[in-house]
């Protein structure tokens, strides 16, 4: 059975709706949207879908082979489409959050974390690397199971539909039963935020559930903002810079670091992590924070409040006994 790609159809309401919301944030802070910035999410899609377009066949014909050895024989019933829908999206989760926490997986992926601005421009920001970093592993058990490769791709369009709209800033909250089980827009500021608090958090696709479940989820705050972009920013609007600047980076450390352990370990372990300990993965920078909120918090228990009384201070600074 044939199946439509539905992002194809999609793509024009994409373009729409990032001028709509360009419109709507221009009228309240023009600093949402950085003119270089929009244009290089715009480039770094289009070479996306390019990348996608030139692979498509093989990755096709591979879930084709994979679902030759199927555990069950599914078919084209609506309920087997939202079962495949949930499954999916499990695996995206999966993925993603491999995705932040595998090196090799991050430098296809940091493509989409690296602008500073958070708008539906953002969403378009794809790698041009995926076929290289092999994300499609996390996808494959769904061919084994039985469900058929077009529907697989079906639904996998259709969770990135859905992502799109929730890049932006110009939706606050959703109604409190829709912000507990759907991935929102502030769910995944808090995911695109460099904030100690908000690092590696919230990875869902569509459903928030996965992340409170396996114990990644995280609030928006309205006392902690998000600032958005990678820790170390690219600094540049170059797009060959932005599309290949971490596999250029993992080439170096591999190049340079002593012996196969740690050559081995530029490849998989977190990013940020590093042989000699010089670097600060995320794990660190959060621990780092944690202790100046712990120092602060015990600095301000200690301080005397303003309504106490000088008779007060002056009995706490009297010894014991």
């Amino acid at each position: 059975m044939h199946l439509p790609n539905p992002v194809d159809y999609a793509v024009p309401a994409f373009i729409l709706l990032v001028l709509a919301e360009m419109l709507v944030a221009w009228a309240k802070d023009r600093r949402r949207y950085e003119p270089k910035d929009t244009l290089t999410s715009l480039a770094l899609g289009t070479g996306s879908t390019v990348a996608g377009a030139l692979t498509a066949t093989l990755l096709y014909n591979l879930a084709v082979w994979l679902w030759q050895f199927r555990l069950f024989d599914i078919g084209y019933a609506w309920y087997w489409f939202a079962l495949c829908f949930v499954i999916d999206d499990f695996a995206y989760y999966l993925f993603h959050r491999s995705a932040h926490r595998v090196r090799w997986f991050w430098a296809s992926h940091v493509i989409h974390h690296s602008s500073q601005h958070y708008n539906l421009s953002t969403a378009l920001r794809q790698t041009w690397t995926g076929f290289i970093s092999i994300a499609f592993l996390f996808r494959l058990p769904l061919f084994l199971i039985g469900f058929p490769p077009a529907m697989v791709f079906f639904v996998g369009g259709l969770n990135l539909i859905y992502q799109f709209w929730i890049h932006t800033e110009v939706i606050g909250r959703m109604p409190r039963w829709f912000e507990a089980v759907m991935n929102t827009p502030s769910h995944h500021r808090v995911h695109h935020a460099t904030n100690p608090r908000y690092l590696d958090r919230n990875y869902a696709g569509v459903f928030i559930v996965w992340d409170k479940w396996l114990g990644s989820f995280e609030p928006e705050r309205d006392d902690d903002a998000p600032r958005y972009g990678i820790v170390k920013n690219l600094g540049s609007f170059n797009l060959l810079w932005a599309a290949f600047h971490e596999w250029v980076g993992i080439a170096k450390d591999v190049w340079a670091a002593p012996g196969l352990r740690a050559k081995l370990g530029y490849l998989v372990m977190p990013p940020g992590w590093s042989h000699d300990g010089s670097r600060d993965t995320s794990e660190i920078i959060k621990e780092r924070w944690l202790a100046k909120e712990r120092a602060r918090e015990g600095a301000e228990w200690k301080k005397p409040t303003s309504s106490s009384s000088g008779a007060d201070r002056a009995e706490r600074r009297q010894p014991a006994g």
